[in-house]
């Protein structure tokens, strides 16, 4: 097989990475949210510049490709802070529950690139936090077959 076959595979290869699929949701972010697709932003132009310096075409594909995917999503971001006195579940709050075992669990609702479970955040499209909105302290709402009680509600983390 010669070299030149070769590397056209090659190409193809990096030219199929395909695109980063956008949510048809609104994007909501918290303030903490748009200072992560700025930084996001940056890292990527910094990695776009490294990769034509190195004549890198799978580092420029791929740099490329997240680009576009973040400039969209910073194009659509929606900024949203939640009323210091709402007394009711909304977007950017922190929410902590009790299950009907007595454990408890923390989450704070954010936008769906912010979020991370692992960490106590979830998307505002999530389930929970879909079953969450408009309900306040001492309100009862079930996800999955299982009961919560919101027992605490902060605007600020």
């Amino acid at each position: 097989m010669s070299r030149a076959f070769t590397r056209e595979e090659d190409n193809e290869a990096i030219a199929d990475i395909g695109e980063r699929p956008i949510s048809p949701h609104r994007n909501l972010v918290t303030e903490r949210g748009l200072a992560q697709i700025e930084a996001e932003l940056e890292r990527l132009r910094k990695e776009l510049g490294k990769g034509e310096r190195q004549e890198d075409r799978e580092r420029l594909a791929t740099a490329s490709r997240d680009l576009r995917y973040w400039t969209a999503r910073r194009e659509s971001a929606e900024l949203s802070v939640p009323e210091a006195d709402s007394d009711v579940v909304r977007f950017g709050m922190g929410v902590t529950l009790e299950g009907e075992d007595g454990g408890k669990v923390h989450w704070k609702i954010v936008g769906e690139d912010e979020a991370d479970p692992a960490k106590g955040s979830i998307s505002h499209v999530s389930p929970m936090a879909q079953a969450l909105f408009g309900k306040g302290t001492g309100d009862l709402v079930t996800v999955n077959g299982k009961e919560w009680e919101i027992v605490k509600l902060t605007t600020r983390e």
